[in-house]
């Protein structure tokens, strides 16, 4: 399944790229996202462990998710997602100069098992959006 979003930013592709490739600004950006551990550079790539908080009523369940992240320089950072369960993500940014700020794109490729798929979009939807308002929030 893949779907896009475009929103801007009031803020130069280079503040937003700097802002988007250090991990630890994903706490609050992907509304499930609670922790970000694990960092490590590996060459121009940056590994990490993303939490993601699930809540039914009282209960929560933290699901940890590995993510690869790469990037060309103010310009794209494409984020690769394993998931347990056999979910798999691919979101990639794009930055493109625009009065005011930025333009930005985000194209999303999800992968799940057919039982999980309708639910992982779901959320996968929520959380492209999330992320288009938290992040036109943190540079408005």
């Amino acid at each position: 399944m893949r779907f896009a979003t475009s929103f801007s930013v009031d803020a130069e592709p280079a503040e937003v790229y700097a802002h988007l490739r250090d991990p630890s600004n994903y706490v609050g950006l992907a509304p499930l996202v609670v922790a970000v551990r694990d960092i490590r550079e590996v060459g121009d790539d940056i590994g990490y462990v993303a939490v993601e908080r699930f809540r039914l009523g009282p209960f929560h369940w933290d699901n940890p998710i590995r993510v690869t992240m790469t990037g060309v320089p103010d310009r794209e950072i494409t984020s690769r997602v394993v998931s347990p369960g056999g979910v798999r993500l691919t979101a990639v940014l794009r930055l493109a100069p625009a009065e005011g700020g930025s333009e930005v794109t985000e194209d999303v490729e999800v992968l799940a098992p057919w039982p999980l798929r309708r639910f992982v979009v779901a959320k996968a939807r929520e959380a492209a959006a999330g992320r288009a308002t938290e992040l036109a929030r943190r540079f408005a």
